[in-house]
């Protein structure tokens, strides 16, 4: 399978240029899949990467390749994604892939692990570092072809009932959080929960949890979180830059033409970066709006980041000893994180806290 060929010569926005959406629809199939979300509508850039897709998969085949986009629950629910692909319920699935990490944990780094990669480092990794054919290969056992389909930056740390001060307070806590995070909260005294996000402001509010992280600003202004649970948390050091992803069942990618499967990659390429954008560009005035209503903004105090960076790593360490799918990937992706932290540190950091402190003053 190639590398998008087209791409690596021109744009993403100039891919209609690329295919001639007149000559496909005189000599090509019509088709028409079925794409499953893990997400509400009411999730509007998330769900929304969604549409964008199947709009422009449509535009670039001269309307011959028809993909309709379905929200979680409507045809299977939201975690349960990555089966409906793998079985061929549905041909296309869009999800986070760390919500599978009950299957393996090595599912987490097409996504995000506590302490990785931000967005743009993900991005490099999958696009330019190897990430493409390690998870390429590792999805291959499910069945599924995996691309990009957005990123949400680095997400916040979520809505607390009361206030964390130190690591003792977080002992007992019942909080949602997905994935990998939830192994090291586990060994740091919190009591996971794994809630799909209709249901994350109803738990709040009766007191089944005490926290709840969902994305950032925008999206958790959506649900409500913050008139049940003041106190705001930041960074979500477990979601440094989490990439979400369509999957694609491998028996129906093979049977597609090549030029379908051009249109699929550029378009998810295109809503890769979107995603992204969208996000940074909508955060800042949904962060005002929460503060106007009176949330209380914190960060999560040095001896709770030291304490979490210190479990992960030993929670990373032992699922390498014995999982060998986990370890094959995580050895270079751990020298691509040094690299890529060490190249951060010379100019971007420099860069960004420069700004940030001048912006204070």
């Amino acid at each position: 399978m190639q590398r998008r060929s087209f791409l690596t010569k021109s744009a993403a926005g100039a891919t209609a240029a690329a295919l001639s959406a007149p000559a496909l629809a005189q000599s090509q199939p019509a088709i028409s899949w079925r794409l499953t979300s893990s997400f509400p509508k009411t999730l509007d850039t998330i769900f929304g990467a969604c549409d964008k897709f199947t709009k422009r998969v449509a535009e670039l085949t001269g309307g011959k390749f028809v993909i309709r986009a379905f929200a979680a629950g409507e045809i299977v629910p939201g975690f349960q994604v990555l089966d409906a692909v793998q079985a061929g319920t549905v041909e296309m699935g869009h999800t986070p892939s760390y919500y599978y990490f009950g299957k393996d944990p090595a599912f987490a780094f097409d996504c995000a692990v506590p302490f990785g990669l931000t967005s743009r480092q993900q991005t490099a990794w999958f696009d330019q570092g190897g990430g493409r054919e390690l998870m390429r290969e590792f999805f291959k056992g499910y069945g599924i072809v995996n691309f990009m389909a957005g990123n949400t930056g680095t997400q916040m740390g979520g809505f607390y009932r009361k206030e964390i001060r130190s690591v003792a307070d977080m002992k007992g806590l019942k909080m949602r959080v997905a994935g990998f995070a939830g192994r090291v909260m586990e060994r740091m005294g919190v009591v996971p929960q794994q809630i799909p996000a209709g249901d994350l402001y109803a738990a709040l509010e009766k007191g089944t949890i005490d926290a709840a992280e969902w994305v950032g600003p925008y999206d958790d202004e959506k649900l409500g979180l913050a008139r049940v649970a003041p106190h705001y948390y930041a960074p979500g050091w477990w979601e440094a830059g989490p990439q979400l992803s369509f999957y694609i069942n491998h028996k129906e990618w093979d049977k597609l033409p090549k030029e379908y499967q051009a249109a699929i990659e550029a378009a998810s390429y295109e809503c890769h970066v979107v995603m992204q954008a969208e996000y940074d560009a909508k955060n800042p005035a949904a962060l005002a709006r929460l503060l106007k209503a009176g949330i209380k903004l914190h960060t999560f105090s040095k001896d709770i980041m030291d304490e979490a960076y210190k479990v992960t790593q030993q929670v990373m360490e032992e699922e390498a000893a014995k999982n060998a799918k986990f370890k094959k990937i995580y050895e270079p992706w751990k020298r691509f994180r040094q690299d890529q932290n060490q190249w951060a540190s010379v100019a971007e950091a420099t860069m960004q806290n420069y700004l940030i402190s001048m912006g204070r003053k």
